[in-house]
């Protein structure tokens, strides 16, 4: 069973909606394009759980990154959870992919509309990470599901397929 609720936590339930906003703009732009002088800035957290970007990428934007969705951007795919994008790095097609919870700001400055958003840091990725021998990530990333899944009250066979 969840526990009680002690506290409402307006901050957080602001931040869900706005992010929401974001998350609509975007399913809105996969299905349809961006209609008129539209485009997106967003930033986001490079370290944070989830994020995938090429190597290259992450050592030049160790903390954070902004990227630019306006004309030269494809095959634009959103989630419940993120948004995955092909973009072009120096005449280089790669695929991104954002968690919602990883971005820090998202601006359409077309209308002059703004959102900052607050990561939460302690889900970051440690650089260390970045450097464990692949055969030892399975274990890392089976143990951060494992603390994701009690924390969200789920049971090992709610989340686990043996």
């Amino acid at each position: 069973m969840a526990d009680d609720i002690t506290t409402l936590h307006y901050d957080r339930m602001v931040e869900e909606a706005l992010r929401g906003v974001m998350t609509r703009a975007l399913t809105i732009t996969a299905s349809q394009g961006l209609p008129g002088e539209h485009h997106f800035y967003i930033t986001f957290r490079t370290r944070f759980p989830g994020v995938v970007l090429p190597d290259y990428l992450l050592e030049k934007h160790p903390d954070e990154m902004t990227i630019l969705l306006q004309h030269q951007f494809w095959g634009l795919e959103v989630s419940e959870i993120a948004f995955e994008v092909t973009l072009s790095f120096n005449k280089v097609n790669e695929r991104l992919r954002v968690p919602f919870a990883a971005v820090t700001g998202f601006a359409d400055p077309s209308c002059k509309f703004g959102l900052q958003f607050e990561a939460d840091r302690s889900r970051e990725r440690p650089a260390l990470l970045d450097t464990l021998a692949e055969e030892d990530w399975e274990d890392v990333a089976l143990k951060e599901i494992e603390k994701l899944a009690e924390k969200a009250g789920l049971s090992k066979t709610e989340y686990h397929d043996p």
